[in-house]
């Protein structure tokens, strides 16, 4: 029968749970389904008519994404923080792919954009970016910390500049600690580093997304 199908699928690590709906809102199938491609792709091949799925942005749904994508099926990825409806009831994970298949079949979800690989790959660059930025600034909050932890001024910039390490360096009379600092230096350096290349390939992928096809 060549009906339209709502498919929730609750996602995680090693297992998928599923509930189908068909066109009327009448529950058809519910099953786990290992988190493997080929399980995945067998039991989709099997479904016959017009299908919709929806499931949950989280650590999986752009590998998810990209799997069922060329299949035909047409995909809601959602935002469960901007879903309250699936925060109410019972929590199992047979209920929440039901309660997103019934959400899916109202239309009453909220959806997270998965559409181009490029702008994916934008995204995790950034995500790579922000991070090694957050490491940056944890490190530099560490090297402050261990000469005020000497009572050794270091108000302002002056003492993450290359060119002044050594002075500062020498203001730390103890070997041990000195040996840290410089240890604290090298990861900064190295941070630094991958920083500005990450920040270039996130520019350069800008640059490449919003360029207009020739």
């Amino acid at each position: 029968m060549n009906s339209e199908k709502y498919i929730g699928l609750g996602v995680h690590q090693a297992t998928i749970s599923v509930a189908v709906l068909d066109e009327t809102g009448k529950l058809t199938m519910e099953c786990i389904l290992e988190t493997k491609a080929a399980t995945i792709l067998e039991f989709f091949a099997g479904l016959r008519g017009t299908l919709a799925v929806t499931f949950e942005e989280g650590t999986s749904a752009g590998w998810l994404y990209d799997l069922l994508r060329p299949h035909g099926a047409r995909l809601v990825v959602c935002n469960p923080r901007k879903n309250a409806l699936l925060k109410a009831g019972s929590k199992s994970d047979r209920i929440d792919a039901r309660k997103l298949a019934e959400l899916l079949r109202g239309n009453y979800l909220e959806f997270v954009y998965h559409g181009e690989t490029g702008v994916r790959t934008l995204r995790e660059l950034a995500r790579s970016y922000l991070t090694t930025s957050k490491d940056l600034t944890r490190v530099m909050t560490r090297v402050k910390a261990l000469y005020r932890s000497w009572a050794i001024p270091c108000a302002g910039r002056d003492v993450y500049y290359t060119r002044h390490r050594n002075t500062w360096l020498a203001k730390i009379p103890h070997a041990g600690v000195r040996r840290r600092a410089e240890h604290l230096y090298q990861h900064m350096d190295i941070l630094k580093r991958c920083g500005s290349r990450q920040g270039a390939s996130c520019w350069r992928r800008v640059a490449n997304t919003l360029s207009p096809p020739s």
